[in-house]
């Protein structure tokens, strides 16, 4: 272990630490509880859309198959990764944004201005374009327990 790299956080006095892209702090349920609350880090969200921006730009002239098609594997492998911990509000924040880039792309290819808001209807840009769509938090069920002997 690396002594200069290794430090103690005290979950109980409200220090939180990363872990393998995630932000691990200790949280109180509504039920009064304490539990560990496991969110994406900032910069790992904040990676994902860089990533995403210049899957945009490559594309901005091209047809819009291609850049789905390119972006969809990167979406799907990342949600994938973080979908364990408590990743919703960072999913929405991820779909608004995709969902924004492709209207703009649209709206773009057309010479028009703005986002197409009321021009192209979300559920028509999932089912026809096949813009990924699966962002979802996985619950794992409880392990089984032993029988007791």
């Amino acid at each position: 272990m690396n002594e200069e790299k290794t430090r103690i956080r005290d979950l109980t006095k409200g220090e939180s630490f990363g872990f393998l892209g995630f932000e691990i702090r200790r949280v109180r349920t509504r039920s009064g509880r304490w539990m560990p609350l496991r969110t994406p880090q900032a910069k790992k969200a904040t990676a994902i859309r860089q990533k995403l921006k210049e899957c945009f730009r490559r594309y901005r002239s091209q047809p819009l198959s291609g850049l789905i098609a390119t972006i969809n594997p990167i979406l799907r492998g990342w949600v994938t990764y973080f979908s364990t911990g408590h990743s919703s509000q960072c999913f929405s924040r991820l779909r608004d944004w995709v969902e924004a880039m492709i209207r703009r792309h649209l709206a773009q290819a057309q010479k028009r201005r703005g986002f197409g808001w009321k021009r192209w209807d979300r559920q028509w840009l999932y089912d026809s374009l096949g813009l990924f769509n699966d962002y979802r938090v996985k619950y794992v069920a409880s392990l089984p327990q032993a029988a007791p002997a």
